[in-house]
């Protein structure tokens, strides 16, 4: 590899130490580095020609906003775990150094992972174009900052499937299915599943169960209500739905990379001790 990028979360000051660490260890060994913060996207999204990997030190949530830049290119990402969770992170913070020279030398393999792609339609009386949103874990369609339940007419493909009375709904991936999902009551996939779910949050009446929904479905929300709503991509893309608004959620075409060098059997070993917060 002779060029890497490094993005860190700025609000752990340990995350930019160590991303200082790795860009003296990769300079001094002649690989070209380019640096920012996991918030700096579009100056990162710049630097993508000829990038051969991103690290990232933080946690999932530094990831997140790592494959919205490296999605135009899929360049992959092999995160640094100084989070909690670190489900998508590959390496420990104490041995990211020890690791490193062996994802150069083009060792390891990698993972990838199914996206969603949401696109925003605007209501029958507005004009603007529609807008198109890509999620590694998921996309949230949900009440606002006022605490009353929204109506969500939910479809699949042609056909009606309910109307939600509840706080809102995820949509989520395989590999958001161990996040917000999770906590909702939905269920885990394996992290290489191209199916997706759709769990209501505290839904009141109706139907209230999950559903592990097929790779070709097509979801689509109606948002009815009488109050602002919110629309969430991987919890740091927030927009205001108002009520008309539809939501178009499918699988995406584009998938994040991972590049990993621990054995792929990891993910069931390693599943209860990470539920349970630890690194």
């Amino acid at each position: 590899m002779k060029r890497v990028g490094i993005l860190y979360h700025p609000m752990i000051k340990a995350a930019y130490t160590l991303a200082k660490e790795l860009q003296e260890f990769l300079s001094a060994r002649g690989v070209s580095v380019w640096l920012y913060s996991a918030w700096e996207g579009e100056k990162a999204k710049a630097q993508l020609d000829n990038t051969d990997l991103i690290l990232t030190t933080g946690g999932d949530g530094t990831i997140l906003r790592a494959a919205q830049v490296a999605l135009p290119t899929q360049i992959p990402i092999t995160g640094i775990n100084l989070g909690k969770l670190g489900f998508m992170t590959e390496l420990r913070a104490d041995e990211a150094l020890d690791k490193l020279p062996a994802l150069l030398a083009g060792k390891g393999w990698i993972d990838e992972r199914a996206m969603l792609e949401a696109e925003l339609l605007p209501t029958d009386k507005a004009h603007e174009p529609s807008h198109i949103f890509y999620a590694l874990n998921d996309v949230v369609a949900a009440r606002g900052a006022i605490a009353r339940v929204v109506y969500i007419d939910a479809s699949i493909g042609d056909e009606h499937l309910t109307t939600y009375k509840a706080d809102g709904v995820i949509l989520a991936t395989a590999t958001g299915s161990t996040g917000y999902s999770l906590a909702a009551g939905g269920p885990i996939l394996h992290p290489q599943a191209k199916e997706f779910l759709l769990v209501p949050i505290m839904p009141h009446l109706g139907l209230a169960y999950s559903m592990v929904l097929p790779s070709t479905a097509v979801v689509r929300l109606r948002i009815d209500t009488s109050h602002q709503a919110t629309l969430s991509i991987d919890g740091h893309i927030n927009l205001p739905l108002s009520s008309g608004v539809i939501v178009s959620v499918r699988l995406s075409s584009s998938t994040a990379r991972f590049l990993r060098i621990h054995p792929k059997t990891s993910f069931y070993r390693s599943l209860e001790r990470k539920l349970k917060g630890k690194k």
